[in-house]
Order: C-alpha cells, then sequence, then structure tokens
C-alpha cells in the first residue's frame, strides 16, 4: 500500500477509522470521506493517537451527493467504499434513508471511481444471507434481506457487480461477519454487554439465542487489505469470518468469565427485533477468502473479548448504552 492514493469514505465509523489509520500507517496516502456535521465531528477517528492520524486527509461530504462524492475520490487510485446507514432497528423505522444512502450512495462512489480509473472495495454485511440455510454460509448461500438495512445493503452489492459487469469497474466485495473492537458504538452487541456488565452484574438485553460469527476488528481491517491487493479477488465477493460462531447468551458467559463476576440478563421485549426479521445464526465459510488473498483470521474470541473490555474499561463512554442488543 506504500505510496497508494486511498478513499476511504465511512471512515469516521468503527471499521472505517481503523482502516483508514492502518492504511495509513501502512504508507498509503489516505484521505478520509466523513459525513458532514457542523461541528467538524470526525468520529471514531477522535479515539486514535493524533499521530496516527495526523497524515489522513479528512473531507466531509455525504454520499447522496455526487458532486461531493466525486471531489472526494479525484486523483485517487483505490476507494474503499464502507459509508452507509447500519443500524438496523433504525432502518425499521426510516427504510428510506437506508436507500438513499447505502444504494444511491454506492452508485455515486461507482460511478466516481470508475471515472477515476479507481479500484473498489465495496463492504457488505452477513446480514444480506438471513438465518443461515447452509452451515457455514458459503459466498454463494441464498440471499434472503429479513430487514432494510439488509435489503439497501444487498442493493449495493448488487449495483457494485453490475457495474463491474456492465463497465469493468475492478471492485471486490467484501461481505464481513460480526466485527468487534475498540471504539464500536453501543448499539452493537458486544460492547452493549460488556458496557452493563462493567456497570453491574444485571443485563438488559434482547434475544439470547442469536448465534453470531465474530471477528475481531484488526483481522477485519487486515481482510480488507488483503482484498484490495489481491488480483484474484477482482469481480469477486469475499466473506471474512473466522467459521465459529456463539450465542448472544455464550457471549454473556465468557465476559463474565473474564470480569471474573457471575453475569444475569433480564430480556426485554423492547430490544427484540421483529420475529419474521429476526437473523437467529451467521456462520461463515472462511476458505474462498484465503484461496483468493490468502487471508484468516488471527484473534480468537477470548483474546478479543479480553482488548475489548480493557479498552472500555480506560475509556468513559461517549454513548448511552444501546435500545437494541444486535
Amino acid at each position: 500500500m506504500l505510496g497508494r492514493r486511498v478513499l476511504v469514505t465511512g471512515a469516521g465509523g468503527f471499521i472505517g477509522g481503523h482502516l483508514a489509520v492502518e492504511l495509513a500507517r501502512l504508507g498509503a496516502r489516505v484521505r478520509a470521506l466523513l459525513h458532514y456535521n457542523s461541528r467538524g465531528d470526525r468520529g471514531t477517528l477522535e479515539w486514535f493517537d493524533p499521530e496516527a492520524v495526523r497524515e489522513i486527509e479528512v473531507v466531509f461530504g455525504d454520499l447522496r451527493d455526487a458532486e461531493s462524492v466525486r471531489q472526494a475520490c479525484a486523483g485517487t487510485d483505490m476507494v474503499f467504499h464502507l459509508g452507509a446507514l447500519i443500524a438496523i432497528p433504525y432502518s425499521y423505522l426510516n427504510p428510506r434513508s437506508f436507500f438513499e444512502t447505502n444504494v444511491i450512495g454506492s452508485l455515486n462512489v461507482a460511478q466516481a471511481a470508475l471515472a477515476e480509473g479507481a479500484r473498489v472495495v465495496h463492504a457488505s454485511t452477513s446480514e444480506v444471507y438471513g438465518t443461515a440455510q447452509t452451515i457455514p454460509i458459503s459466498e454463494d448461500h441464498p440471499l434472503e434481506t429479513q430487514s432494510p438495512y439488509a435489503a439497501s445493503k444487498l442493493g449495493a452489492d448488487k449495483l457494485m457487480d453490475s457495474f463491474h459487469r456492465s463497465y469493468e469497474l475492478p471492485v471486490t466485495v467484501v461481505r464481513p461477519f460480526n466485527t468487534y473492537g475498540p471504539h464500536q458504538s453501543r448499539r452493537a452487541i458486544v460492547p452493549t454487554i460488556v458496557a452493563q456488565a462493567l456497570a453491574g452484574d444485571r443485563l438488559r438485553l434482547g434475544a439470547l439465542e442469536p448465534r453470531r460469527d465474530l471477528t475481531y476488528v484488526s483481522d477485519t481491517v487486515s481482510g480488507f487489505i488483503a482484498a484490495a491487493q489481491s488480483p484474484a479477488a477482482v469481480g469477486r465477493t469475499v466473506q471474512l469470518g473466522t467459521g465459529h460462531d456463539v450465542s448472544v447468551r455464550e457471549i454473556v458467559e465468557l465476559v463474565g468469565e473474564l470480569l471474573g463476576r457471575e453475569l444475569s440478563v433480564d430480556v426485554e421485549p423492547r430490544r427484540l427485533r421483529p420475529q419474521r426479521s429476526e437473523v437467529m445464526r451467521l456462520i461463515s465459510s472462511p476458505r474462498l477468502a484465503r484461496e483468493l488473498t490468502g487471508w484468516s483470521a488471527q484473534v480468537d474470541l477470548r483474546e478479543g473479548l479480553r482488548r475489548t473490555i480493557a479498552w472500555m474499561e480506560s475509556h468513559a463512554p461517549r454513548e448511552r448504552v444501546a435500545e437494541y442488543a444486535i
């Protein structure tokens, strides 16, 4: 990545911030596109050591605005497109905004990258599979979107694929399974559990039975970079996951073990997804990622949770605990 001119959309988000900083560390010339706000808030980039982000060029805009996306893409030869609306509960309340940002925004990125001759690494989500029909989930698993969020992300994936087929846009769709680690919003399941556990022994959560393939953030970031560097991954969809899954209940138990306490849980109805929308199990097959890019996850769940707990213990919360667990 040394000397590459790189744009990261969504660089103020959880994975995007870690990715932008790692690319800069590797010597890339990084431009970070953040959603405009009047406060100049740089999102998760504020969490990093100032020295780590010093060389990152931060620009503000809106994915829905083609002009601001074109300006952000100008002069780049690679685009990591992570910018999106991602909160599944909010997608039930305002689905239109998800399609405008995730689908139209991806169209703007694809067109701008095509004009620049830039390679695109597009972030998908394991939610596009719905509840697993076969175990483990491979890239050819049926696509069953069970929330407006998932449907909008699938629309963006197919748009990118169509640009590769129609215009030869060099694009790789990277489909991470559930990523966790430092800097993650407390709307997500792991920081929700850890934040509540650090505050007391009784947790308030939603469904405890859903199972997820949890990948530590440094592994997800290395997977994006591996996909960007692999000629064999162009035109392909590649999953990033560990190949192991764990239930929400088991995450609670493991966090309790790491803290040396026994945790109990109250299930709150307001934290539950609509019944037909709940995705009960997501577990990846990492085989194709290994074959095409050489990537595999390196951080096991216990170690990743230990690191996450340590970071959250040392940083005062900036967000309230989310109302939805997963």
